[in-house]
């Protein structure tokens, strides 16, 4: 999980520079159809059955519709009207949205501990976001979280071979991107520079296929809560790498909204590390 939150915080400082080279819907398109090959590559070399069912392609279509086509739109285009750290604290809120529909779903308990969390989570989420206005790129990065914590969700119901499940929702999400990119972009214009080629690969094969599959494998062994409060420090190394990289400056709205974002995190986190010691206990 350490290595799956770095390499999701470093994405957004990747996409900021990606997206000097590259159109917004492009680039989303070529990040998510580069990781859907690289994995379904992979599944091929592994031999893993590839999925069968008309439900379970109807689920991995809904999933990349949501949590490829939509969610990497309105994270790209997050980035582009919100600063990099604020929108790596935005778009990374799953751990406050997935709590309510895993209890409603699935039966995981919520204490009153975890709804006062949520309501400080939310108090950060509107410090960050109102100032912005609306239909900016912070209500652009909620969508973006909104969108993973949906396909988190569905993923769940999905009984197949987790690498060729994933494989094909990129795969599919980043032709429905590649379609939509030519109807409204046109033709691509890109940089193909040397480090918007690098940019590419780390942010497709690392911070997508690695990463979502490394993602995907545990939300299917873990508590939603549990495994999804580990997505605290996604903000938390965003922002140091805004920072530290591009020398961004938060207002004391921003930082006193994304300090409550992830103080609600923690809250969220503890109830679930108790839980697993007492289990192994």
């Amino acid at each position: 999980m350490l290595l799956i939150t770095f390499a999701w915080g470093s994405c957004f400082l990747a996409i900021s520079i990606g997206l000097k080279d590259a159109p917004l819907l492009w680039f989303a398109a070529l990040r998510a159809l580069i990781a859907g090959a690289a994995l379904l590559l992979v599944a091929g070399l592994r031999r893993e059955a590839m999925p069968r069912g008309a439900r379970t392609w109807t689920l991995i279509i809904v999933m990349a519709v949501i949590n490829v086509s939509v969610a990497f739109v309105a994270m790209f285009g997050g980035l582009i009207g919100l600063s990099t750290g604020a929108a790596s604290v935005l778009a990374n809120a799953q751990p406050l949205f997935i709590v309510l529909p895993a209890w409603w779903i699935y039966k995981e308990r919520v204490s009153m501990r975890t709804l006062a969390a949520l309501g400080v989570g939310f108090t950060g989420l509107l410090a960050v976001a109102v100032p912005s206005g609306a239909g900016t790129g912070a209500w652009l990065s909620i969508t973006a979280a909104l969108a993973i914590t949906a396909g988190t969700l569905i993923s769940r119901q999905i009984k197949a071979n987790v690498l060729p499940v994933i494989g094909w929702h990129f795969l599919i999400g980043g032709a429905i991107l590649a379609l939509i990119a030519g109807l409204v972009e046109g033709a691509p214009v890109i940089n193909w520079s040397a480090r918007f080629i690098g940019i590419l690969l780390y942010l497709s094969l690392v911070g997508t296929a690695a990463a979502f599959l490394g993602w995907f494998t545990e939300v299917r062994h873990c508590r939603l809560d549990a495994v999804s409060a580990w997505t605290l420090l996604v903000p938390v190394f965003g922002i140091l790498l805004s920072i530290l990289v591009l020398g961004e400056r938060q207002t004391s709205w921003g930082i006193a909204g994304m300090m409550l974002v992830i103080v609600s995190m923690l809250v969220l986190e503890l109830p679930g590390r108790k839980r697993i010691t007492k289990e192994l206990a």
